[in-house]
């Protein structure tokens, strides 16, 4: 029989379980969102990364906050066909080219060609971030998707203080 996940699982709050690993990992978020990288382009990257990994509530919370910093609702509809919208800057398709390969990286390696450009176009510093950026999302989707984690959840969740 498949296990068709017709029926949420109860959140497994693995981030209370270490928190030393959730701080760490919210060090690294601050240093990507301390970096030269637009919040704009952060945002797309942790957009498309959740699309690729299937993290709900990463992509619920990111689109929000992708609003919130001025981003359009048809560029974040368009965003999986990024390649196919004039909507995105050339920097903004590059990050986004990165994200995929990064993301998608027990599929091959990033390209060559796609390295070249991509440290062509960007600082080194920034080019960095875009990696961590990518790394750091990569990270939050696997800890949201095996903690079961419910979309809405922070919007829905009563107010502490």
């Amino acid at each position: 029989m498949t296990d068709l996940h017709l029926t949420p699982r109860p959140p497994v709050d693995v981030k209370a379980d270490l928190p030393a690993g959730l701080r760490a990992m919210l060090r690294l978020e601050t240093a990507v969102g301390d970096s030269p990288l637009p919040r704009r382009t952060y945002e797309l990257i942790k957009i498309r990364a959740s699309q690729i990994n299937g993290c709900g509530f990463c992509l619920d919370m990111h689109h929000h906050d992708a609003l919130e910093q001025g981003d359009s609702i048809e560029r974040l509809a368009l965003l999986p066909a990024w390649r196919e919208s004039e909507l995105f800057s050339h920097e903004e398709r590059l990050a986004l080219a990165l994200t995929e390969a990064v993301t998608l990286i027990a599929d091959g390696d990033v390209s060559p060609a796609l390295e070249d450009e991509a440290r062509a176009t960007f600082d080194a510093e920034t080019y960095a971030a875009i990696i961590y950026a990518i790394v750091t999302i990569n990270a939050w989707n696997r800890l949201s998707i095996v903690g079961h984690t419910v979309p809405g959840s922070l919007r829905t969740a009563a107010p502490t203080g």
